[in-house]
C-alpha cells in the first residue's frame, strides 16, 4: 500500500473510532441528560402516555388525568385548582411542572425505581403511577382560603407536635388545570397568568419574605429570656419612651402615645406592641445574640425543604446599633416568610421544641402500598420550656387584653402577636399586616398559624394585624381544633 493511501486509511479509521466513541458517549454517559431534558419531546410523550398518580388531601385526590386525542394521550386535571395550587403546583404538557408535581414526578409518572416489580422488569412495562399523600387538612385549607378572599397574602398552619402543614394558602391563586394541556387555550391561560402583575403563581406562604414587623418581637423576647437579660415576662425592663436610636438624634416612638411603654414588662410591651422596649432590648442584647436566637427558629437557613424549598428568611448580620434597634422591631433588613413566622409560633406552642415543617405524609405505589412514610423530625431546640411557657402566657394577654382581640375563640386558649410592617421609600407604601398565633384546646391538640396580608385593599391608616390578619388566623385555628 502506497503512503498516501495508507494515510487516508488511517484517517478514515480514526474518524470511525471517533464516531463510535461519540455514539457510545451519547447513548451511555449522556443518556440520562437527554431523558431528563424537558425539550426532548419523547420525555413528555412518555410521561403523558398513561394516567399519572395523584396528590391526595385528606385521603382524597385533588388531581386526576383526562384522555386527549393528541400524541400526549393524557393531561393533568385538578379539583379545586386555585384552592390547592400552592400545595400541588402544576404539571403542564408544555410548561413543565412545579412543587409536588415536580418533586415527585417520577413517582407520579411510574418511573420511580421503588415502584418496579419483577414482573414489570421482565415485561419492560412501566408501573402504574404512585400517589403523594399530603399533610393538608381540607377544612383548614378552605377556611384560610375563604378568609383571605380577595386579599393579596398568605397563611400557613402547623401542627406544633409533628410539624405537619395543615393549611398552606396563597392568594391570589391560579387554576393549574387551565394550562395543563397543549392547546391554544392552554397557552393563552399561561400567558395571562404569567403577565398578571399580582403574581398568582408565587407561593407567598413559602417564597415571599417580607419585613415581619412587630411579630419579630417574639424572637427578641425569647432572646432576652434565654440570655438572662430579663428573668421573667413580668419583670420591668429598662426602656425609655421615646427611645433615641444609638449614635443618632432620631427618636423612636410608639404607635399609641397613651400606651404604658416606659419601663414596661415584656408582657405589657407585647400587649401594647411597644417599639421602644424591643428596640432597646435588641441593642442591649447585641445583634449576635438576637441573630443566634433567630437562627434557632430557622432564620438564615437557605436549605429549608418541606419538601418544597422555602425562600430563606433573613436576620441581617452587618448592622450598627441603630440598625440593630430597628431590626428588633422587625424592620431594617429583617425578612421573613409566613412559614418562618409559623415556625416561631410553633416552637413557642410546643414547649420550645421546633419540628421540621413537612407537607408530605406518605408516598404509595399504584396499589396503595407504602413506599415512604414520613415521621416527625426535630428541627432545633429553639428555647427552654420555661421561656416558651412565659411567652405563651404573654401571647394570651395580647389576645385577651391587647392588640390581638380579633383572634379570640370561645373554648380555646389562644395566644398571638400582631404586626404592621412598613415598606416603600420613606415608608410610603401600604404596610403589611401580620398575625402569628397558636391555639390549644386543652386536650393535647394545638395549632400554630401565621398570616401575612400584603394588600388588603384597606386605607393605609386602617391596616393592622388585628384588623386584617387575625380573623384569617382565627378561621384556620377554629377549623383545626373545633
Amino acid at each position: 500500500m502506497n503512503k498516501p493511501l495508507r494515510r487516508v486509511s488511517v484517517f478514515c479509521l480514526a474518524m470511525i473510532l471517533v464516531l463510535m466513541g461519540w455514539a457510545t458517549w451519547i447513548q451511555g454517559a449522556k443518556a440520562s441528560d437527554y431523558d431528563d431534558d424537558p425539550h426532548n419531546p419523547r420525555v413528555a410523550i412518555a410521561k403523558y402516555s398513561a394516567p399519572l398518580g395523584n396528590i391526595l388531601v385528606g385521603g382524597q385526590p385533588v388531581t386526576g388525568s383526562a384522555a386527549t386525542n393528541a400524541n400526549l394521550k393524557y393531561k393533568r386535571t385538578y379539583k379545586d385548582g386555585p384552592l390547592y395550587a400552592p400545595v400541588t403546583g402544576f404539571s403542564s404538557q408544555i410548561f413543565g411542572s412545579t412543587q409536588l408535581e415536580s418533586l415527585y414526578s417520577d413517582l407520579l409518572g411510574g418511573t420511580d425505581s421503588r415502584l418496579q416489580t419483577p414482573a414489570d422488569s421482565l415485561l419492560h412495562e412501566r408501573p402504574k403511577g404512585g400517589d403523594v399523600a399530603t399533610t393538608i387538612d381540607p377544612k383548614v385549607q378552605k377556611a384560610g382560603y375563604d378568609a383571605l378572599g380577595g386579599k393579596t397574602g398568605a397563611a400557613i398552619a402547623l401542627d406544633p407536635a409533628t410539624g405537619r402543614i395543615l393549611g398552606m394558602v396563597s392568594t391570589p391563586s391560579y387554576d393549574p388545570g387551565k394550562f395543563a394541556g397543549s392547546g391554544t387555550a392552554d397557552q393563552k391561560a399561561w400567558q395571562a397568568m404569567s403577565q398578571d402583575s399580582r403574581q398568582p403563581n408565587l407561593n407567598r406562604a413559602l417564597r415571599q419574605p417580607l419585613p415581619p414587623g412587630s411579630t419579630f418581637k417574639l424572637v427578641v423576647a425569647a432572646a432576652a429570656l434565654e440570655n438572662g437579660l430579663y428573668s421573667s415576662v413580668d419583670q420591668p425592663t429598662d426602656s425609655p419612651d421615646p427611645y433615641t436610636l444609638p449614635n443618632t438624634s432620631t427618636k423612636l416612638t410608639n404607635e399609641s402615645t397613651s400606651a404604658p411603654c416606659e419601663n414596661a414588662t415584656i408582657r405589657t410591651a407585647l400587649q401594647y406592641s411597644c417599639n421602644t422596649v424591643f428596640a432597646k432590648m435588641a441593642v442591649d442584647l447585641g445583634k449576635d445574640k438576637v441573630r443566634a436566637q433567630a437562627e434557632k427558629f430557622g432564620f438564615n437557613d437557605g436549605k429549608l425543604d418541606v419538601p418544597v424549598r422555602a425562600t430563606k428568611s433573613v436576620y441581617p448580620s452587618d448592622m450598627d446599633q441603630a440598625q440593630t434597634a430597628l431590626s428588633g422591631i422587625g424592620q431594617f433588613d429583617d425578612q421573613a416568610t409566613p412559614l418562618q413566622m409559623a415556625m416561631v409560633a410553633s416552637a413557642i406552642a410546643d414547649g420550645g421544641d421546633l419540628k421540621t415543617p413537612q407537607l408530605v405524609d406518605e408516598l404509595t405505589d399504584g396499589g396503595g402500598n407504602t413506599v415512604q412514610k414520613n415521621s416527625p423530625r426535630t428541627y432545633r431546640k429553639a428555647m427552654s420550656a420555661q421561656t416558651a411557657a412565659q411567652l405563651r402566657s404573654a401571647m394570651q394577654t395580647v389576645v385577651d387584653k391587647g392588640t390581638g382581640s380579633n383572634a379570640q375563640i370561645g373554648g380555646l386558649t389562644v395566644g398571638g402577636k400582631t404586626g404592621t410592617a412598613q415598606h416603600g421609600v420613606n415608608n410610603s407604601g401600604t404596610p403589611y399586616a401580620w398575625f402569628v398565633s397558636y391555639a390549644d384546646d386543652g386536650k393535647g391538640h394545638r395549632v400554630a398559624v401565621a398570616v401575612m396580608v400584603e394588600d388588603g385593599h384597606a386605607a393605609r391608616n386602617e391596616v393592622s394585624g388585628n384588623g386584617l390578619a387575625a380573623p384569617i388566623a382565627k378561621a384556620m385555628m377554629q377549623a383545626a381544633l373545633t
